[in-house]
């Protein structure tokens, strides 16, 4: 994929096991409860369902951040969305989306959906901006600390559209 706008020498790939040791880097800092090593190699492995992209600063040779999605026929869930500390405040995560969500719509996809921690207030902003709209609540869904989790979602072709 093409770099992003606004951002010099970030390009979008298919995450693979030589990206691990970053991408489980960025995950550590980024969630209370970050997914095992596992969970990641099993999202790798998953040609059929999952996504996993990493975004890749090809100045520095690192990974600034990543995304991960499943697509079921006319549907998509976004797994997992995250951006080294170092690269935050670059937009990097936003463009990573608008991406996915430009992507998504142009393979038929009609709704997206997402859960955030319902304190997350940067998260949920970031998806205000793009969309998203708040569907459901999860109470209790994550630990450490326990906090609801806020289902959001996205129909394209009706009054959500991914902010293009």
């Amino acid at each position: 994929m093409a770099v992003f706008a606004g951002a010099r020498n970030i390009r979008l790939r298919r995450m693979t096991s030589l990206d691990l040791p970053e991408v489980l880097a960025i995950e550590r800092r980024s969630f209370p409860n970050p997914w095992p090593p596992a969970t990641f190699e099993g999202e790798i492995q998953n040609l059929g369902l999952s996504h996993p992209v990493v975004a890749v600063d090809e100045e520095a040779d690192r990974v600034a951040g990543y995304i991960i999605y499943w697509v079921i026929r006319d549907e998509a869930q976004i797994n997992n969305i995250a951006v080294h500390p170092d690269y935050r405040r670059r937009r990097i995560a936003e463009n990573m989306l608008r991406r996915v969500l430009d992507a998504l719509k142009n393979e038929g996809i009609q709704f997206v959906t997402l859960e955030v921690r319902a304190g997350n207030a940067g998260a949920r902003a970031l998806y205000d901006k793009l969309g998203f709209k708040p569907i459901g609540l999860r109470k209790e869904y994550y630990t450490n600390p326990v906090e609801d989790a806020v289902v959001m979602s996205l129909m394209f072709g009706s009054a959500g559209t991914s902010g293009s």
